[in-house]
C-alpha cells in the first residue's frame, strides 16, 4: 500500500483541565526542506523546543506552522490597561488636535492603539504545570493532520500512477515502432539516389547504402534508452509502494524519466516516434508537478 504523503495539510485539538484550556493548530504547506513556525503566548516560550520535536518525529518537509492559545476561565482581570501608554498616545494626540484644530479622539479610539490593552497570558510559573495539556494537544493535532496528509498522498499517488501507465503505454509504441525507422531509411535513401541518378549512367554502390544506414542506425539506436526508461519505470513504481513516503528519490526519479524520454526523441528521427514522445514528456511533467507536494 502507498504511503504517500501530501506537504500540505491542517490538524487541530484542544484540551481542557480545570480552567485551562489548550488550542493546538498545525498547518502545514510545501517546501524543499522542513521549516517550523511555531506562535505561542510568553508565558510558554520555554516549550517551544519541545514542541519543535514533536513536529519533527512526525514531518520531515515542508513548512509547519503551529499556532498554541491558551484560555483560563478562572481569571479575574484577563486584561489590563497600560495606563502610561495610554496617557502618552493622549497627549500626543490632543497636541495634534490642537495643532490642525481637529477633534480629539475618544477613549474607545484609544482603546485600539497597539500596546495600550493586553491580555495576560499566565505567569512562567503558571505555564510550567501546563505541559502535559500543551504535549497531548499538539500531539492530537499532529495525528490528525497526519490522516489529512495520508488521504491527499493517497488521491496523489493514484494521479501519479495514471501518468507513469501513459507512459508505459507510449513507451511500447515506441517498442513497437522502433524496428521500422531504419528500414524506412533505407528505403526512402534507396529512392531518392535512383531518382538523382536517373537518365545517367553513374551507379551507387551496394557498400556506400550499407554504410550510410549503418550511420543512420547507429545514430538513431535508442535500445539503451528504452531499457533505461523501463528500469525507472519499475523503481518508481517500488517507491510508490514503499512503506515510507518517497517524495525526494521520486523526484530525482522524475528528472531521469524526463532525460530518458527527451532523448528517446531527439534520436528516434521519425514523426511518430516523437509523437508518442511529446506524450511521455506531457505525462511526465504532470508528474513532477504532483511531486512538488509530495513529502
Amino acid at each position: 500500500m502507498s504511503m504517500l504523503l501530501s506537504m500540505t495539510g491542517f490538524g487541530d485539538a484542544r484540551r481542557q483541565d480545570g480552567s485551562r484550556t489548550i488550542t493546538a493548530e498545525v498547518r502545514t504547506v510545501n517546501n524543499r526542506f522542513l521549516k517550523c513556525s511555531i506562535r505561542l503566548p510568553d508565558a510558554y516560550s520555554a516549550f517551544e523546543s519541545d514542541i519543535e520535536k514533536l513536529v519533527r518525529s512526525s514531518i520531515s518537509r515542508g513548512t509547519v506552522n503551529v499556532t498554541i492559545r491558551i484560555e483560563r476561565a478562572s481569571e479575574a482581570n484577563r486584561y489590563r490597561i497600560d495606563t502610561d501608554v495610554l496617557a502618552a498616545y493622549a497627549a500626543q494626540i490632543d497636541g495634534v488636535s490642537d495643532k490642525l484644530g481637529l477633534a480629539s479622539s475618544g477613549l474607545d479610539a484609544l482603546l485600539q492603539l497597539p500596546g495600550v490593552v493586553s491580555e495576560r497570558s499566565g505567569t512562567i510559573e503558571d505555564a510550567s504545570g501546563d505541559w502535559h495539556l500543551l504535549e497531548s494537544a499538539v500531539g492530537d493535532a499532529l495525528k490528525k493532520l497526519d490522516t489529512f496528509r495520508r488521504a491527499e498522498g493517497a488521491a496523489m499517488a493514484d494521479d501519479l500512477r495514471a501518468n507513469l501507465a501513459i507512459i508505459e503505454t507510449e513507451l511500447e509504441g515506441v517498442v513497437v515502432q522502433a524496428p521500422g525507422v531504419v528500414s524506412e531509411f533505407r528505403d526512402r535513401l534507396k529512392e531518392r539516389v535512383a531518382e538523382l541518378l536517373s537518365g545517367s549512367e553513374a551507379k551507387v554502390n551496394d557498400a556506400d547504402l550499407i554504410r550510410e544506414v549503418s550511420i543512420f542506425a547507429e545514430r538513431t539506436d535508442i535500445n539503451e534508452e528504452i531499457a533505461r526508461l523501463r528500469s525507472h519505470i519499475v523503481q518508481f513504481k517500488a517507491f510508490l509502494e514503499d512503506h515510507v513516503s518517497q517524495g525526494r528519490k521520486l523526484d530525482f526519479l522524475t528528472q531521469e524519466l524526463f532525460r530518458e524520454v527527451n532523448t528517446i526523441g531527439s534520436k528516434a528521427n521519425n514523426v511518430a516516434i516523437a509523437h508518442r514522445g511529446v506524450e511521455m514528456k506531457a505525462a511526465v511533467e504532470k508528474i513532477r508537478e504532483i511531486l512538488q507536494n509530495i513529502e
